[in-house]
């Protein structure tokens, strides 16, 4: 049985991490990624076939190595002093706790 590879989660980079991705698993050019940062941390668009000033070949490389996803809310809690807590889960084992 083929198993399928795991998917990186872009997310779970730094910078750094995003360029030796880029580089070593991609065969891109560091300055890709560069790209890619801003497109979801400037743009906030996830979707790669969104991403218009990368190639199709890039795109393409990017939807099979990689995906775009965001933590999702594990717990909620409004208070009456107009503050808000949540709890993120970022993989099955870890989560954050952040209050607005």
């Amino acid at each position: 049985m083929n198993e399928v590879a795991k998917k990186q989660n872009l997310l779970d980079l730094d910078r750094e991490g995003l360029e030796r991705f880029f580089a070593d698993t991609l065969g891109e050019q560091r300055y890709r990624a560069h790209q890619v940062m801003k497109w979801i941390h400037h743009r906030y668009v996830t979707d790669f076939d969104a991403m218009t000033d990368l190639g199709k070949a890039l795109r393409a490389k990017l939807q099979q190595h990689a995906e775009v996803v965001v933590p999702q809310i594990q717990f909620e809690k409004p208070s009456t002093d107009g503050t808000h807590k949540w709890l993120l889960g970022m993989d099955g084992k870890n989560a954050i706790e952040a209050v607005f």
